[in-house]
């Protein structure tokens, strides 16, 4: 009988996260097993909660615990814009720089013909719902800078064209980065300078 066997699935799961490979992961379980008590049963018992209640915002995509965000049932972000975000990492990025002060829609990708990701794959029908339901007067393209990103920005520009202002990210955005690699300054500088799209 392997008397590792736990720890050992443990530490190749951890290797599946983002930016953890099987070293990472396995000093990150081996401390967390050091810090059994103050870290590892506390992670425990989050990680199943979360796992019972986190949901997805019927809204805007935004991830939670309740059908509807925070951010989509507080009356202040009600200012007539929507920030629209590739994935929720992009969303919490911009709400790291506290510059947005209006509502976000989370597409969940974006437009790839190559990936056969289409519009109906993706959140757009409900953005272009949200846009006439909420009375939204501008339409943020926070899009990451790359191929897709903006074949995407493009096509949701051409379906709201005319019906609201729309505008994107300005300066501050490298071409090829993505939101929740950039800092909480150059957001919030891009997100200023906005250009209408």
């Amino acid at each position: 009988m392997n008397s590792t066997r736990d720890i050992e699935a443990l530490i190749d799961v951890m290797a599946r996260l983002p930016g953890l490979g099987p070293r990472s992961a396995r000093r990150a379980v081996l401390h967390l097993i050091r810090k059994r008590a103050l870290l590892m049963q506390p992670l425990a018992d989050l990680m199943g909660q979360v796992a019972l209640t986190a949901r997805e915002c019927l809204n805007c995509g935004n991830v939670g615990t309740t059908e509807i965000c925070d951010i989509c049932t507080s009356a202040k972000r009600a200012n007539g814009q929507i920030c629209v975000v590739e994935d929720v990492a992009d969303l919490w990025a911009m709400e790291r720089g506290h510059a947005f002060k209006g509502r976000y829609h989370v597409l969940g990708g974006t437009l790839s013909a190559l990936d056969q990701v289409g519009p109906e794959q993706l959140r757009i029908p409900r953005l272009i719902d949200r846009v006439s339901e909420e009375a939204i007067s501008e339409v943020i393209l926070a899009l990451n800078a790359t191929v897709d990103g903006q074949t995407t920005a493009h096509y949701i520009a051409d379906q709201l064209e005319g019906r609201v202002t729309l505008s994107s990210l300005a300066q501050g955005v490298p071409i090829g980065g993505e939101l929740d690699y950039l800092d909480d300054g150059t957001i919030a500088a891009a997100l200023n300078a906005r250009k209408t799209f």
